[in-house]
């Protein structure tokens, strides 16, 4: 799609941290690209976006403002202050060891924000993930898309559960072919009921989500954090793990900051990634 220097229609202000760019590189989603310079695409269920940003903290979207309203400005959490969070990271830091680290991490992150992801597409997203490199998970995710999703213009959407099929081979998947069919199965048969997860407690969902083949602590958290919006969930992968030993002396830091600790999360994990 050749969007090059033409309008995309309608003018958004959003007077708070958002950064196109680190939220595409966050981790936290696979889909999302910079299709051109300065042009974004993101995508939820049928609905594919395209944001541009103009400079003092204007956008430019190709959506209407009802659309915006709907869909877009909850996907992006614009009803959360992540400047005031960012600021209660400071005070949180204030006077420990490892005060600077926090505060660089954080600062590095600013822009980064939790999308509102959907369920199923984030549950297999992330059991794909394990033991992959980011580009390698976006290369499965967008396989996957283009043998089973339906095409919109130039754009195959992720597949609902009914559209997959047994054929899992050829997606850069090995070993996670069998935890995807687990997963389909359980889902399909009303064990797993990724709607009503949505009324159960951060542990009861994270439980819940475990008794698919695979799916581990990490996994599970991230679904939780970034398709439930759990935001008090901290996901700890390999880059976490580093930090935690690394740089807060094997204090799992996350626990003692408590609320919003997955956002903090994610700016530890971006910085960490990206300063290596």
């Amino acid at each position: 799609m050749g969007i090059g220097n033409e309008e995309l229609g309608m003018e958004i202000r959003i007077a708070d941290d958002f950064d196109l760019k680190k939220i595409v590189d966050s981790g936290q989603c696979f889909r999302p690209k910079e299709i051109e310079s300065g042009v974004f695409r993101f995508i939820v269920g049928e609905k594919i976006l395209h944001l541009r940003e103009r400079g003092d903290q204007t956008f430019e979207a190709d959506c209407s403002s009802e659309t915006w309203e709907s869909v877009w400005k909850n996907y992006f959490d614009l009803d959360t202050n992540y400047a005031n969070i960012r600021r209660d990271i400071e005070s949180f830091a204030a006077g420990k060891p490892y005060e600077k680290i926090l505060i660089d991490a954080t600062n590095f992150g600013k822009g980064i924000r939790i999308l509102k992801q959907e369920p199923f597409e984030m549950l297999i997203s992330f059991i794909i993930s394990q033991r992959k490199n980011i580009p390698s998970i976006r290369s499965s995710v967008e396989k996957i898309c283009a043998r089973f999703g339906q095409q919109v213009g130039e754009v195959n959407l992720f597949p609902r559960l009914e559209e997959f099929t047994e054929n899992l081979t050829g997606l850069g998947l090995a070993y996670r072919k069998d935890y995807i069919r687990d997963a389909l199965k359980k889902i399909s048969g009303g064990e797993i009921n990724l709607t009503a997860l949505k009324n159960f407690s951060d542990e009861e969902l994270v439980e819940s989500l475990k008794k698919i083949r695979g799916v581990g602590d990490k996994v599970a958290n991230c679904v939780a954090l970034f398709a439930y919006h759990r935001v008090d969930r901290a996901p700890v992968d390999v880059w976490i793990k580093r930090a935690i030993d690394e740089d807060f002396n094997g204090e799992n830091i996350f626990d003692a900051f408590g609320k919003n600790a997955g956002i903090l999360q994610q700016y530890i994990f971006y910085h960490k990634r990206n300063k290596r």
